[in-house]
């Protein structure tokens, strides 16, 4: 029983480390934050990114999965990577642009907290649903991800702060980020993975784009990469689903057209027939 009970504990502890590592994200962006601090703190969040990809699988490990933790992951979630994030946006490059950069800072954290509230609605009606292909709306660990990769690879290259001309390409990126999160597009969760040749040439190809871009550039670009490469697979497979969906639904309708008219025809022979005699 005690063994147990240690079980239940230890997916909490990645939870509260993830916590940990996103308020010291936030306590070295207090003040006057330089690029160093402001490095250390993307760094802190990708650490609270790696404990928190590990609850989850512990939890399911250990079959200890519980409200009490589906809770606790979500509080985690809104602070390292929905507070902590905007925060170090913010500090990082929109401070120059007065009230607009720090209300685009909060929407940020605020549409991350308002997606986990949605998750966290569906999830509850669909205690099942756990595991299904796709997300709804860009998970916030993975906006949070984005942005800490651009301050992290911008660092190694420059080593200060953005300029004036990144400034609106940035605001750009929140915004986009934070309408994602809330959006209806679909981004896969990549349960459904199974091991085969088809998954293992993709596989092997990601890799090498990795490498080619890490070696050619910088290891750091890689993780831009491969965030906005999910971004854009994301948008690029919903759009396919939308325009498969409304083709199937095109079809409905016409064959309901079809069996309307020919149940139609049916009625009319009999008094057509009648008429003649």
């Amino acid at each position: 029983m005690r063994l147990r009970k240690l079980l239940f504990v230890l997916p909490n502890l990645f939870t509260v480390t993830s916590i940990f590592c996103g308020f010291y994200a936030i306590s070295l962006c207090a003040g006057e934050a330089g690029p160093v601090q402001l490095y250390q703190a993307a760094l802190a969040i990708f650490f609270a990114m790696f404990f928190d990809g590990f609850d989850g699988r512990v939890a399911r490990l250990t079959r200890t999965q519980s409200d009490f933790g589906m809770e606790l992951d979500s509080l985690a979630d809104v602070m390292s990577f929905g507070i902590a994030p905007s925060l170090l946006v913010y500090k990082w490059a929109l401070q120059p642009l007065g009230f607009v950069g720090l209300f685009l800072s909060f929407c940020f954290a605020a549409c991350g907290a308002l997606r986990l509230a949605r998750f966290n609605v569906l999830a509850r009606r669909n205690p099942h649903g756990g595991g299904g292909r796709f997300f709804v709306g860009l998970p916030i660990p993975l906006a949070a991800g984005v942005l800490i990769s651009m301050v992290i690879a911008h660092h190694v290259a420059r080593g200060e702060l953005p300029g004036e001309e990144a400034r609106m390409p940035i605001a750009v990126a929140v915004t986009a980020l934070s309408l994602l999160m809330v959006s209806t597009v679909r981004y896969r969760t990549f349960k459904d993975v199974r091991l085969s040749r088809r998954s293992a040439v993709v596989l092997m190809l990601v890799l090498a784009s990795g490498y080619v871009i890490g070696t050619r550039f910088h290891p750091a670009f890689v993780l831009v990469a491969y965030s906005f490469a999910y971004l854009v697979f994301g948008l690029l497979e919903s759009a396919f689903l939308v325009r498969n969906h409304l083709a199937a639904r095109k079809l409905r309708r016409g064959a309901v057209a079809t069996v309307a008219v020919l149940e139609e025809d049916e009625d009319e022979e009999p008094a057509d027939e009648q008429h003649v005699a």
